[in-house]
Protein backbone atom coordinates (compact mmCIF):
# COMPACT_ATOMS: atom_id res chain seq x y z
CA UNK A 1 0.00 0.00 0.00
CA UNK A 2 1.38 3.42 -0.88
CA UNK A 3 1.19 6.51 1.31
CA UNK A 4 -1.66 8.10 -0.66
CA UNK A 5 -3.80 5.00 -0.14
CA UNK A 6 -3.03 5.00 3.57
CA UNK A 7 -3.97 8.66 3.90
CA UNK A 8 -7.15 8.14 1.90
CA UNK A 9 -8.07 5.19 4.16
CA UNK A 10 -7.55 7.32 7.29
CA UNK A 11 -9.78 10.00 5.82
CA UNK A 12 -12.51 7.47 5.06
CA UNK A 13 -12.33 5.74 8.45
CA UNK A 14 -12.38 9.02 10.37
CA UNK A 15 -14.80 10.66 7.93
CA UNK A 16 -12.46 13.60 7.32
CA UNK A 17 -12.38 15.92 4.36
CA UNK A 18 -9.08 17.14 2.96
CA UNK A 19 -9.62 20.38 4.84
CA UNK A 20 -10.34 18.62 8.14
CA UNK A 21 -7.29 16.36 7.83
CA UNK A 22 -5.12 19.34 6.96
CA UNK A 23 -6.36 21.16 10.05
CA UNK A 24 -5.62 18.10 12.24
CA UNK A 25 -2.08 17.83 10.87
CA UNK A 26 -1.29 21.54 10.71
CA UNK A 27 -0.76 21.63 6.94
CA UNK A 28 -2.53 23.37 4.07
CA UNK A 29 -5.42 21.67 2.29
CA UNK A 30 -3.54 21.74 -1.01
CA UNK A 31 -0.74 19.76 0.65
CA UNK A 32 -3.17 16.97 1.51
CA UNK A 33 -4.45 17.08 -2.08
CA UNK A 34 -0.91 16.71 -3.39
CA UNK A 35 -0.36 13.70 -1.11
CA UNK A 36 -3.53 12.08 -2.40
CA UNK A 37 -2.49 12.64 -6.02
CA UNK A 38 1.01 11.31 -5.35
CA UNK A 39 2.66 14.61 -6.28
CA UNK A 40 4.15 15.18 -2.85
CA UNK A 41 5.11 12.93 0.07
CA UNK A 42 4.38 13.76 3.70
CA UNK A 43 7.31 15.21 5.60
CA UNK A 44 8.64 14.04 8.95
CA UNK A 45 6.33 16.28 10.99
CA UNK A 46 3.25 15.15 9.09
CA UNK A 47 4.23 11.50 9.37
CA UNK A 48 4.67 11.97 13.11
CA UNK A 49 1.26 13.64 13.43
CA UNK A 50 -0.42 10.87 11.42
CA UNK A 51 1.08 8.42 13.90
CA UNK A 52 0.19 10.42 17.02
CA UNK A 53 -3.35 11.38 16.05
CA UNK A 54 -4.44 8.37 14.00
CA UNK A 55 -2.08 5.53 14.93
CA UNK A 56 -0.68 5.21 11.41
CA UNK A 57 2.64 3.36 11.64
CA UNK A 58 5.35 5.22 9.69
CA UNK A 59 6.46 1.97 8.03
CA UNK A 60 3.01 1.65 6.49
CA UNK A 61 3.42 5.07 4.85
CA UNK A 62 6.74 3.91 3.39
CA UNK A 63 5.15 0.75 1.98
CA UNK A 64 6.83 -1.56 4.52
CA UNK A 65 4.27 -4.06 5.67
CA UNK A 66 4.82 -6.45 8.53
Amino acid sequence: MIYSDVIREVMELKQLSQEALARELGVHQTTVGQWLMGKKKPGYDSIYMLYRKFGVEPNLLFGIEK
